[in-house]
């Protein structure tokens, strides 16, 4: 059935509108961190600067906990993606080929680990990382991600697994081809649509993260991105909005380059495990 003009061009306004709607506190964000301290400050702020000026980001930048706080979070997230990657890899896959009651069991873990809000298990795990003195460290906090992260990065590979055919590891089986050789040329090729975008979802998720990092860490050499720009805001609510700005951009700028530099794998290995012999 042919979708009818007048129709698509509402589909057309609707997605327009809701682009809109996600880019313009990023673009909001952009300006606030181009413009001088007066533009700031004034009653009736427009937009885009009047006059551009760079002295937000020289404020930033000449604050060296900037440059250890984005090393920090660096660190963290890269081993958070890695670590919840390498666990939920095989993990995924026996969820999804299995048939046992372990599965349904895993499954509905999975499902019901979502439900908690971090309130109620801070307490917890603050207690567990004291008594395994990984307070104030960035072991601890690792730990705590890729915990946090696991669930939903397995359940995210589990269906990727699931979509791919049965059919394919078989004929690869009937042709002689060993399960590591199966695996390897077929599944992970495949596979690596789901590799990335979990890996991206465990990296950004343990970049934005706040509240784990406020209770954990109380050293400032080892605070967090997200624990520096909460520091631009005052005990009574004053806000040094143009250095905040700018550093936030600052912040954003490793996703947006690492999802920029990966994104290609999200396509490039969608099919190409099933034309490998």
């Amino acid at each position: 059935m042919r979708t009818r003009p007048l129709t698509r061009v509402g589909q057309y306004v609707a997605l327009a509108c809701y682009v809109v709607f996600l880019g313009f506190p990023l673009l909001w964000l952009f300006s606030t961190a181009f413009k001088s301290q007066q533009e700031l400050i004034t009653l009736h702020p427009t937009l885009f600067p009047r006059h551009w000026s760079l002295d937000s980001f020289r404020t930033a930048l000449d604050n060296t906990e900037v440059w250890s706080s984005l090393k920090n979070s660096l660190v963290v997230a890269v081993a958070t993606a890695i670590i919840t990657t390498l666990i939920a890899l095989p993990a995924a896959y026996a969820l999804a080929r299995g048939r046992s009651i372990v599965r349904t069991v895993s499954i509905g873990w999975i499902l019901v680990s979502q439900v908690f809000p971090f309130v109620l298990i801070v307490i917890p795990v603050f207690i567990v990382l004291r008594n395994l003195g990984l307070l104030n460290t960035l072991v601890g906090l690792v730990l705590i991600y890729v915990v946090w992260a696991l669930p939903f990065t397995l359940w995210m590979l589990q269906g990727y697994v699931t979509a791919i055919p049965r059919e394919l590891e078989e004929a690869a089986a009937t042709d002689g081809a060993s399960r590591f050789a199966t695996l390897r040329k077929i599944v992970f090729p495949l596979l690596m649509p789901g590799i990335v975008a979990t890996s991206m979802f465990a990296f950004i998720s343990a970049w934005n993260e706040f509240f784990f990092a406020l209770v954990i860490i109380t050293d400032p050499a080892k605070q967090t991105a997200p624990l520096l720009l909460a520091r631009y805001v005052g005990s009574e609510g004053s806000v040094n909005l143009g250095p905040l700005a700018a550093t936030a951009l600052i912040t954003t700028l490793p996703s947006l380059l690492i999802f920029g530099i990966i994104q290609r794998k999200l396509v490039a290995g969608l099919m190409s495990g099933s034309v490998k012999g």
